[in-house]
C-alpha cells in the first residue's frame, strides 16, 4: 500500500481536496512567520521607546492564531474555548511571575 501518492497520480478531485485542506494550515504558517519577522525586526531596530507594546500585540495575535487555527478551538463549544483561553492566560501569568523573580534578584 502506498502511503503518499505522487501529485500526478492523484485525481483532479483529490488534488482539489488536498488544496482545500492544506490552504488554512499553510496560510496560518505564513502568517506566523510574517508576525515573527515583524517582532524580530522591531526588537532588533527599536524604532521607538515603547516598542514593547507593539511586540506584545504581535505576540497576542500569534497566540490567537495558534489557539483558533492550529488547536482548532474555533470549532469547539464555548466552554472549551473559555478554558483554553484561561489556560494560556494562566501560562502567561506563570511566565510573568518567573521573569519577575529572575529580574528582581
Amino acid at each position: 500500500m502506498r502511503l503518499l501518492a505522487p501529485w500526478s497520480a492523484l485525481s483532479a478531485e483529490d488534488r482539489a481536496l488536498l488544496r482545500r485542506r492544506l490552504r488554512t494550515p499553510v496560510l496560518t504558517f505564513l502568517a506566523l512567520l510574517a508576525l515573527l519577522a515583524v517582532n524580530v525586526t522591531l526588537g532588533a531596530t527599536l524604532p521607538f521607546p515603547q516598542v514593547w507594546v507593539v511586540e506584545l500585540l504581535v505576540v497576542a495575535v500569534m497566540v490567537a492564531l495558534i489557539l483558533l487555527v492550529s488547536m482548532e478551538v474555533i470549532h469547539e463549544p464555548p466552554l472549551v474555548r473559555l478554558f483554553s483561553v484561561l489556560g494560556f492566560f494562566w501560562v502567561a501569568i506563570m511566565i510573568g511571575m518567573t521573569l519577575t523573580d529572575y529580574l528582581a534578584r
